[in-house]
């Protein structure tokens, strides 16, 4: 599944197969920036395929299918076509050694990140997803101190994704999308970027920070943001789903005021009804 991004002068239009961009994102969080878009974009078409692509004398021309589209012949200047990344294992010589390639085109590795050749190891995007620099890097260091001897294995259990779009979208551990497909209970509390200080004095209201928490225990399972700067703001969710934080942890430890950053120690009050700045009746106490 991929998105086309078409462009006519400043004029930018964004073509997507699915029902939603980003699929497999939070819906939740995934609505404030088909918000955004659809204000500063000429046209946001879902369901949309494209149908035929051909160079003309003034430009590109495209035409579209699809329940959403109004125009189905378009002429653009440029067109970016985004559908995703594959592995890049093969050509590389694996074919004589013990290396083993799965269906899907990755490099099959152990926690240490070595291969079925003992002296070969592997990290990044040829070792599997999610395809991310972070992952990698910390794969990376995890190979090293296994070659070094040390005991060591990869075993995260958040990595932190960020779309770079505007607002941001961020998130890590488990989301609620995964939790649905999972039939696993959990619990969300949400908190709205409406009622920050921080968010109001920047002219940036269209956000939300959001725990998806576990309900017997209130420990915090994952976390997403959506809005301006979320991928700076994620990493506290990282920590907090790492250490099997709980929601009363992250309610009591004090964040500046007024900051984005409060937004998770408000989110988690907002889960025991106790919101500074969002009213929600009281449900329980701080365990």
């Amino acid at each position: 599944m991929g998105s086309v991004y078409a462009a006519l002068g400043t004029q930018v239009s964004v073509v997507e197969m699915t029902s939603g961009l980003l699929p497999g994102v939070d819906r939740d969080l995934v609505s404030l920036l088909s918000a955004r878009l659809k204000q500063s974009m000429a046209a946001l078409m879902l369901n949309t395929t494209v149908v035929t692509m051909q160079a003309e004398p003034h430009g590109l021309s495209v035409i579209f299918a699809g329940p959403e589209v109004q125009e189905p012949h378009q002429v653009f200047e440029k067109v970016l076509v985004a559908v995703g990344r594959r592995p890049n294992a093969h050509s590389l010589g694996l074919e004589h050694t013990r290396v083993e390639i799965n269906q899907r085109g990755f490099i099959t590795v152990d926690a240490q990140r070595r291969t079925a050749e003992p002296t070969i190891y592997a990290i990044g995007d040829v070792a599997g997803e999610p395809m991310l620099a972070h992952k990698a890097a910390h794969e990376g260091r995890v190979a090293v101190q296994a070659i070094a001897g040390d005991k060591v294995a990869f075993e995260p259990h958040a990595i932190p994704a960020v779309v770079f779009t505007d607002p941001e979208i961020a998130w890590c551990g488990l989301t609620e999308t995964q939790a649905k497909q999972e039939g696993r209970a959990i619990e969300v509390a949400r908190f709205p970027w409406g009622a920050s200080g921080r968010a109001t004095t920047f002219d940036r209201p269209d956000g939300v920070t959001k725990l998806i928490l576990d309900p017997p225990t209130s420990r915090i399972l994952g976390v997403g943001i959506a809005g301006s700067g979320a991928g700076e703001l994620i990493a506290e969710g990282v920590l907090a789903v790492e250490m099997a934080a709980l929601a009363s942890d992250l309610a009591l430890s004090i964040h500046p005021h007024p900051t984005l950053s409060e937004t998770l120690m408000e989110a988690a009050e907002v889960f025991f009804g106790q919101s500074t700045h969002l009213y929600r009746p009281q449900r329980r106490r701080h365990g």
